[in-house]
């Protein structure tokens, strides 16, 4: 497995992890677009509180989810400078941060109120989610772009940096899990939806497509750019010659 691991390279996994964000954003857009009456079934209710309904999914898991991914693959796929690539990183990042935010607001917009709203799993790992993930976009804005910090203070920053980055990926896509599993358990346990239906295979999916997702953005963040034998053998002769 090791070997097979050192053999992936990061175009690769750029491959496999755009593939699967591919899927992802096509099943949560059919299931939104397709099943509407699943996310706000009473008939009585008004038209916008559907639509915040089906944005919720749409803004969190495409706009959360996948951007804030392709984010974190800026440094592999994009040519040109530092720079270059840490600006393109921050606004995704920042552009990610938005959606997280409009997509907790459209939940807490309805008549219920945010109390009514506030109560499982799903809705406390979203808090903690978007809130981790301002602070650490404020954190690399600050770090990477403010002038007056010292390089030396950058380099001790960078692996937290990496590390709360990779941790609130993480922990999006698996906040994203527990609300397919709490809305697809709420629906199937009122009868709205059946266990084996093409409805419940679209969510099922989605929750795999996100975990196949999830590990290949990390793997891809984590893999040595350069990871190949050749490379390696070279990198060594020259080590060993210098």
């Amino acid at each position: 497995m090791a070997a097979a691991a050192q053999s992936l390279s990061p175009f690769s996994l750029l491959v496999l992890a755009r593939f699967s964000a591919s899927i992802v954003a096509l099943l949560v857009l059919t299931w939104a677009l397709h099943f509407k009456t699943s996310f706000y079934p009473h008939s009585s209710s008004p038209q916008e509180d559907l639509i915040y309904a089906v944005l919720h999914p749409l803004l969190m898991v495409i706009g959360f989810i996948l951007i804030s991914g392709e984010a974190i693959l800026v440094h592999r796929w994009l040519p040109g400078s530092r720079n270059l690539k840490k600006s393109v990183h921050l606004c995704l990042q920042g552009l990610a941060l938005a959606c997280g935010i409009f997509g907790i607001w459209t939940k807490f917009h309805s008549r219920d109120g945010i109390v009514a709203n506030f109560y499982s799993l799903h809705s406390w790992m979203g808090i903690i989610c978007v809130t981790l993930f301002g602070a650490q976009w404020l954190m690399g804005f600050l770090s990477f772009w403010h002038r007056g910090e010292v390089r030396m203070t950058r380099i001790r920053i960078l692996p937290w940096h990496v590390f709360l980055g990779l941790y609130t990926y993480g922990l999006a896509v698996a906040t994203a899990e527990t609300g397919l599993l709490e809305k697809l358990t709420f629906l199937q346990t009122n009868g709205a939806v059946q266990k084996r239906c093409t409805e419940s295979m679209i969510v099922n999916g989605m929750g795999l497509s996100l975990a196949l997702l999830s590990g290949m953005v990390i793997f891809a963040a984590v893999l040595p750019k350069y990871q190949t034998p050749h490379s390696r053998s070279v990198y060594s002769s020259n080590k060993l010659h210098s």
